[in-house]
């Protein structure tokens, strides 16, 4: 490509070159994700990746698509570019592994006002974490530069990751049963989700975002909110791989649990949390006292401290908790139980009785 430069486009805002650096910045970055199967490099015209479908009956591949949202907005004011590709894997995976599938590979798209070849590569650097973090490749991606439509120093990044499950393995609301435990697993903060609410609460532009605060146990609001969503592939998978029966999992991202929890249930059936059952973590009560919201709208935009619920049968409760203990979940908890009704979600400190 060294005879790749076009002065007349670079005069109008688009440095080609630039886009070369950042793919030779980014190439050890995506070297660490390689896993069996990817068949090509980066820089190609299609990423190529040859699934293993031995011992499968009947795969089936699952995808998700997703972004960051305005949680991008942060990482530019603190000009932190490193973990926000975390956060784009981490809301794909998270999708797919609620059915219960293996991600396989990850592509992503990022768009930008002026193409900083180390900026990009720092960027990539977090979406190469998140495929490390969830045992998937990193096998494409385009940059796009946008002069004139976005200014210099923006940008965004949405991804998509494709997974495989056995079909007869697959969780869906047809595998819940009521009486069901439900056991949650903790995220790591706000995640990405109701950032637009948080920067309204906090107003964001103006904050002091690097000074330690009481109220945080000492941490900055800007570290406690670029805090990179957490990736639960392998917690997961660890119930899949050690026999526990699980019925089902639902990712709490947009619309917290009201809107997310109904959809691992069936017809006739919701669940009852026991909000005491969840760790509590300061920065949601910081932003609810802040912002004067409701229980119920945060609850409802928010995770509240648990990224994930998953269900399974209430024998077998101790034995996932156990496992996910194991496998690195310290704070892993019963949270409640699937009840008849279709109340979708409820919280009370007491729940009924198991039938």
């Amino acid at each position: 490509m060294e005879n790749s430069h076009s002065a007349a486009y670079a005069a109008a805002g688009v440095d080609i070159t630039a886009g070369y650096e950042g793919v030779r910045l980014m190439k050890p970055f995506v070297e660490r994700t390689k896993i069996p199967g990817v068949v090509s490099g980066i820089g190609g015209f299609g990423g190529l990746f040859a699934p293993d479908f031995s011992g499968m009956t009947e795969p089936v591949l699952v995808s998700g698509t997703d972004g960051v949202g305005t949680k991008l907005r942060l990482a530019q004011l603190l000009g932190r570019h490193d973990t926000i590709g975390i956060d784009c894997v981490a809301m794909c995976v998270n999708d797919i592994i609620c059915c219960g599938a293996r991600p396989l590979f990850f592509l992503d798209y990022i768009a930008i006002g002026k193409n900083e070849a180390e900026k990009v590569a720092s960027i990539v650097s977090g979406v190469a974490e998140g495929c490390v973090q969830s045992g998937c490749a990193l096998i494409g991606g385009e940059t796009a530069e946008h002069p004139g439509v976005m200014a210099r120093s923006d940008y965004d990044i949405a991804g998509f990751a494709v997974g495989v499950v056995d079909k007869p393995k697959m969780m869906d609301p047809s595998r819940v049963h009521e009486g069901d435990a439900l056991i949650g697993l903790t995220s790591s903060g706000v995640h990405s989700n109701g950032f637009s609410l948080v920067r309204k609460v906090f107003d964001i532009e103006h904050a002091g975002l690097t000074a330690p605060m009481d109220e945080l146990e000492g941490k900055s609001l800007g570290e406690v909110l670029l805090a990179p969503t957490k990736i639960y592939v392998k917690a997961v998978q660890t119930l899949l791989d050690g026999g526990v029966d699980l019925h089902g999992a639902s990712h709490i991202t947009g619309g917290g649990f009201f809107e997310n929890v109904p959809r691992m249930l069936p017809k006739g059936l919701g669940a009852r949390i026991i909000p005491s059952a969840i760790p509590k973590q300061p920065i949601f009560g910081l932003i609810q006292k802040r912002g004067n919201i409701s229980d119920h709208d945060m609850y409802n935009t928010f995770n509240m401290g648990l990224g994930m619920v998953l269900a399974v049968p209430q024998a077998e409760a101790e034995k996932a908790l156990a496992l996910l203990r194991a496998a690195g979940e310290a704070d892993a908890a019963e949270v409640g139980h699937v009840v008849r009704g279709d109340a979708g979600v409820s919280f009370a400190e007491v729940c009924p009785p198991v039938p």
